[in-house]
């Protein structure tokens, strides 16, 4: 086990400006494809109080976990979003990736190429067990389409439809991402892109986690392009997030409220995880609970945010000028994250979706 500590020089300005979530990384490490087994990943534990890492295995998690804590997971379910096919009229070649359900069958969607893409065009999959019309075109390139099929959506969905990677990863999706682009847990069918903190962990893990004092709890946010949508201002407070939607059941907020009574940690898997558990809360006597229900969320987490429900984080190493980013350097401490990747960078950490896990402490 290799332990660091952080001596920083930089100091954090009080200036929320996107240039300052920036960082060089070398290409080579943006993990292009899973390792062979969920959680031979590699671990760095970041105590961002003392200014300390620890560079250990993913399977050395249950060491930094206590009794009493409460683990949270998202248990949202990758679907196969990205489909190809052509149009009824002049056979030309369509991609449609689809964002969030608006309705039956009615989804919000990116066409491409947009330009060639009409309202009524009709788009034909497959054999034609599957067909989309054109209904409405919006902003940003986005576009609402009315699938048709007699069979189930989803099934037929499954059948045709393609792992929407991340276009850091320069190869198209294969067998071993319908699989592996998937927590163990993956439920309620919705995202577009996985809750990639979770990847890491194994059935065997997570039987090992429960046969422990451990509490193991669920939530749901699909996912989004809310969470992937680029920072375009250097004011960060003004950028706007897509909604992305989620559900907390009454068990998860009971656990998560009880753990906090009694002083316990709870640590989110991922930040979807950690935005749909501040997005859900409410004050009572200067105490923060959280509040079971479904809706929508926008929250973009920066700062001068100050965490009502989160103690800990578990989650991967994210883009620079990316919300992901940003929400990580404002639980943490921006200097201290931006050290933290140094580290991982000279360490040759793996970074991205399939990349390597950081648990924040």
């Amino acid at each position: 086990m290799l332990i660091c500590v952080i001596s920083s020089v930089l100091v954090d300005r009080g200036r929320w400006k996107i240039s300052d979530y920036d960082f060089p990384l070398p290409k080579e490490l943006i993990a292009q494809y899973p390792l062979e087994k969920r959680a031979d990943s590699r671990l760095m534990i970041l105590y961002r109080r003392q200014r300390k890492i620890e560079h250990r295995k993913f399977t050395e998690i249950l060491e930094y976990l206590h009794s009493g804590d409460i683990l949270v997971v998202n248990q949202t379910k990758v679907i196969p979003a990205r489909l190809f096919g052509y149009k009824e009229k002049t056979k030309g070649k369509v991609e449609i990736f689809l964002l969030r359900e608006k309705g039956k069958k009615l989804w919000e969607a990116l066409i491409r190429p947009s330009h060639r893409a009409k309202i009524n065009d009709k788009i034909i999959f497959g054999n034609g067990v599957l067909q989309a019309e054109i209904v409405n075109k919006g902003e940003m390139g986005k576009s609402e389409v009315r699938f048709i099929c007699e069979d189930n959506f989803y099934a037929v969905l499954e059948e045709l439809g393609t792992i929407p990677l991340p276009l850091y990863i320069k190869r198209k999706a294969e067998k071993i991402d319908k699989e592996r682009y998937q927590t163990v847990y993956a439920q309620t069918a919705g995202a577009v892109a996985a809750p990639t903190a979770g990847l890491h962990f194994s059935q065997e893990l997570l039987e090992k986690i429960k046969q422990t004092e451990i509490k193991l709890v669920s939530l749901v946010l699909h996912t989004g392009l809310g969470t992937f949508q680029p920072i375009r201002v250097e004011d960060i407070s003004q950028h706007k997030m897509e909604p992305e939607y989620y559900e907390i059941s009454e068990e998860t907020a009971t656990a998560v409220n009880e753990a906090k009574r009694k002083k316990h940690r709870v640590i989110a898997v991922g930040t979807t995880t950690v935005r749909a558990l501040e997005t859900s809360v409410k004050e009572e006597n200067g105490n923060w609970s959280l509040i079971a229900g479904k809706g929508w969320t926008n929250k973009f987490i920066h700062p001068p945010y100050e965490f009502r429900i989160v103690d800990a984080l578990l989650t991967n190493f994210h883009l620079p000028r990316s919300t992901l980013f940003v929400l990580v350097s404002t639980f943490a401490g921006r200097e201290i994250i931006l050290e933290a990747y140094k580290e991982a960078i000279k360490e040759k950490y793996r970074f991205y979706s399939y990349g390597d896990a950081m648990l924040i402490l």
